[in-house]
């Protein structure tokens, strides 16, 4: 099912395809492991990559390093390593040897790969299992690529459901900020493709539920401390993610923070994220009742500060067992929740430790001015509070940081699917031609990085990557190098903003 085209099949997309040292060697998982592959040929190249691995290994194991030591690391043998040396580096390498790389055979390979990318994804392309609960549209059920074998969340929604509801520019707009966005704790969209009678969201499927059902549905409500901050950080770098794109959630709550297999947590559902156009401001009455911020429920312009507010909201819930402005299952109505939102002051328990008390104080700020995150500096003056000081953000986004709890691979942590409420027949809605441009725009197949990053996991570009070479058939990458280099584009992350800083570089954790 995954072939390789001859190459003379890729003579279009060499001509076509964009030729950007950030986006071929960084950004694109395939594309890096074939440039790294490229430089592992030439000696002096070789070296400027183990040179690169090293400074992020050391970025990696010094968990004190910070602004004031401007980047520099101990070297093994008593050197010295400075992550401006890296920038160094790495824009020697986007230079004459990335010229180089395009007229090599690893260039073509990586055209192959791309065709191989672009290929048109049907239901065919998936086994589809159980439902595993119900989404705005349409149901959400488990599939899996026939191909490598990965496994994912289908995500319907059902064509006549959506006309109904005028849902077209929702689910658009969902798609495609799913699309721009490559995070390690927001749910990723690997393929858009549609059947006669849905349009489907395949994800990243999270088998650990979600927080409301582990805060309220596993013992006693709520979290320890801890638990509660770890998932806070791994959010926090997640709103990160978003905002530098410039996307704000607008529905941080927790039956949209999933857990994955490992117990990493990531943001789900962004059908209310809107990207704010550089400059501007938006408004907007949008989000959950107990969870809405104040100048969203007063309709008052804004960028990214209900982010924040969500993010004190849940860490309350987290350790309180409950929200800060409705108690579980209290029938109240919804002027009176938002009153309480707007005027009341939220009560804490001898389960908050002082630091814990502090930070929901400034993240729940009734003045988005005065709010923790909204004072110039984004996520950064969150992870600077005091509560963190036991997190390294920087082995957290190299995903080298052990959850403080992990899924029991034999439990099942939702609702039965007996429980969950079948949709009724839309009746009085026809599909006609008029719909196509919506559903063209829609289905786009493949989404490049989760795809590629599919490819390299499930261990198909081990196998089909294999080169002719003195007539020998040979194997395209060791695998197995010791020190692999981290996962998602991590000297992407560390050395471009290194480079846009207008101070002497430093390394920064998780950036910003």
């Amino acid at each position: 099912m995954l072939k390789l085209p001859h190459i003379s099949q890729c003579e279009e997309l060499r001509r076509t395809i964009e030729r950007d040292y950030t986006s071929l060697c960084e950004k694109q998982p395939i594309g890096r492991l074939l440039f790294r592959q490229y430089c592992d040929t030439r000696p002096e190249l070789k070296r400027c990559i183990e040179f690169m691995d090293a400074v992020v290994r050391c970025v990696l194991l010094t968990p004190t390093l910070g602004h004031q030591e401007h980047g520099v690391m101990g070297g093994g043998g008593g050197g010295v390593i400075s992550v401006l040396d890296g920038l160094i580096v790495r824009d020697y390498l986007s230079g004459v040897p990335f010229s180089s790389f395009q007229e090599s055979m690893y260039f073509s390979r990586f055209l192959q790969w791309k065709w191989l990318e672009r290929q048109p994804v049907t239901k065919n392309t998936f086994r589809h299992y159980r439902v595993l609960g119900k989404g705005g549209f349409g149901e959400v059920c488990a599939c899996q690529v026939r191909a490598t074998g990965k496994m994912y969340a289908c995500k319907k929604l059902e064509k006549k459901r959506v006309k109904k509801r005028k849902g077209e520019a929702m689910a658009l707009n969902e798609k495609r900020i799913l699309e721009k966005v490559n995070s390690s704790f927001v749910v990723s969209l690997a393929y858009a493709y549609e059947t006669k009678d849905a349009l489907c969201l395949v994800l990243t499927i999270m088998n650990g539920g979600d927080l409301k059902f582990h805060i309220y549905n596993m013992g006693n409500s709520g979290f320890d401390e801890q638990r509660a901050i770890f998932y806070a950080a791994e959010i926090c770098c997640g709103l990160e993610d978003l905002h530098r794109e410039r996307i704000v959630y607008r529905d941080l709550k927790p039956e949209n923070i999933l857990l994955d297999d490992r117990g990493h947590i990531r943001i789900s559902d962004l059908g209310l994220a809107v990207q704010i156009p550089e400059g501007e401001t938006i408004r907007g009455r949008v989000g959950t009742v107990g969870y809405m911020a104040p100048e969203v429920i007063q309709n008052e312009s804004y960028t990214f500060s209900p982010d924040w507010w969500g993010l004190g909201c849940l860490i309350f819930e987290m350790i309180q067992g409950q929200s800060p402005f409705r108690k579980r299952k209290e029938r109240v109505k919804r002027e009176e929740v938002d009153r309480r939102v707007r005027e009341d002051l939220e009560e804490y328990s001898d389960k908050f430790s002082e630091e814990a008390k502090d930070i929901c104080r400034q993240l729940l700020a009734k003045d988005p001015k005065e709010r923790l995150g909204c004072q110039g500096r984004g996520a950064t003056e969150v992870k600077e509070h005091p509560i963190f000081r036991n997190i390294n953000f920087k082995r957290l986004e190299a995903n080298m940081l052990d959850p403080p709890f992990c899924p029991d691979p034999r439990a099942v942590y939702c609702k039965d699917v007996l429980d969950i409420e079948q949709f009724s027949t839309v009746k009085g809605v026809n599909l006609d031609p008029t719909d196509d441009d919506f559903y063209h725009k829609f289905v786009t197949g493949s989404v490049s990085i989760p795809w590629q990053n599919e490819m390299i996991e499930m261990e198909c570009f081990k196998e089909i990557n294999i080169y002719e070479t003195d007539g020998k058939l040979c194997s395209d990458l060791d695998v197995n190098r010791p020190n692999p280099p981290p996962k998602r584009g991590f000297f992407y992350r560390l050395f471009r903003r290194e480079a846009s800083a207008s101070a002497p570089p430093t390394v920064r954790g998780g950036g910003g």
